[in-house]
């Protein structure tokens, strides 16, 4: 199971447009996905038309022990992907959890009562680095960032890398930053080429090949309460998030590979000195 938030502080630089279309890829792929709400606004959740009221069984319940993973998680229009929806409720847990010694493993202590048969669990984090994003990023074991091909692109980005620093130091050895995606391109204009020339610079191997263009149909696609693959399977938008989440899946065969080379070296005998 690969655990990955897609990471920033900053709104409207398309993280649950990417959660939402990288998962629908990824089950096209023949993945299984669950899609995780971690914010109060739900805008994940209203994607795929999910809109609770409070007190329903959502990703606020389950971290407080009041529902159980089968009575939380939502299918989706896509066959393979399920959903952990969320709810308002969600904006009063730092409250809530401010007391507890555990306040910061919260959700991965929730997300520990999900089957492991997921191929795929994509978090869909809040626009702050708050209680909510820290326990986001305890639950997950990669990251990645999108980031605008626009002017401010890289503002905060210093920040938001400290913050990976200190939770990978002090709290989850195993998150580290996977994936850069290049979002809402406009390959029209030289300064969106001068910044994602800034953003490849910046990140080197981590920026994903893939750039996602901008799409009015990706923004469309959430009023019909469905991913891009679905909504317009031809367009720029759905061409873009199958190419990224072909790089997405590919890195599973690199990382394979890779432990099956450890592997063999360990097996080989080392010859005796002498």
């Amino acid at each position: 199971m690969r655990r990955i938030i897609v990471l920033n502080q900053k709104g409207g630089v398309g993280k649950t447009t990417t959660v939402a279309n990288l998962g629908a890829c990824l089950a096209e792929l023949g993945k299984s996905v669950l899609l995780v709400d971690v914010d109060a606004q739900a805008n994940l959740s209203i994607h795929f038309g999910v809109a609770l009221q409070r007190g329903d069984p959502s990703l606020y319940t389950l971290i407080r022990g009041e529902h159980g993973p089968e009575q939380v998680i939502c299918r989706t229009p896509v066959k393979g992907m399920a959903l952990l929806p969320a709810t308002i409720d969600l904006s009063g847990l730092s409250v809530e959890l401010a007391d507890q010694p555990d306040r910061l493993l919260a959700l991965r202590e929730a997300l520990m009562q999900v089957p492991q048969w997921f191929d795929y669990v994509l978090l869909d984090s809040p626009p702050s680095l708050g209680l909510l994003t820290v326990n986001a990023m305890c639950a997950a074991d990669e990251v990645f960032i999108p980031l605008q091909t626009e002017f401010f692109a890289l503002q905060g980005v210093s920040k938001l890398l400290r913050t990976v620093h200190l939770v990978r130091s002090h709290l989850n050895r195993n998150l580290r930053i996977t994936g850069v995606i290049a979002s809402m391109y406009d390959g029209r204009t030289c300064l969106a080429q001068e910044i994602l020339d800034d953003i490849r610079k910046h990140f080197g191997a981590r920026v994903f090949a893939t750039v996602i263009r901008k799409n009015v149909r990706l923004a469309e696609a959430p009023g019909f309460g469905l991913p891009i693959t679905m909504y317009d399977a031809q367009c720029h938008g759905a061409e873009d998030y199958r190419a990224l989440a072909g790089e997405v899946a590919a890195m599973e065969v690199a990382q394979a590979q890779m432990l099956l080379a450890d592997g063999q070296a360990a097996a080989v005998p080392r010859s005796r000195a002498g």
